[in-house]
């Protein structure tokens, strides 16, 4: 689910981010607007981020009895 979710949101704000970058131009100092470190490492490292994030309780939800929770309402 969280791919599902996670990668189509990751190009939008790629295809966002290249946009924008040559609006926002004029308040960067010594990088280029289309520098592929930083768009290559700052989408990274959300991925990473949001992998991380749903793991914790995707690896809690695996421990809890499958029949306890169909019963509860």
């Amino acid at each position: 689910m969280t791919m599902r979710m996670l990668l189509p949101g990751t190009i939008a704000a790629i295809a966002l981010a290249v946009l924008l970058s040559q609006v926002l131009s004029s308040l960067l100092f010594r990088v280029d607007p289309h520098d592929a470190a930083t768009f290559f490492g700052a989408t990274t490292l959300l991925i990473a981020l949001t992998i991380l994030a749903s793991l914790f309780p995707a690896i809690a939800a695996t421990g809890v009895d499958p029949m306890i929770a169909l019963r509860v309402d």
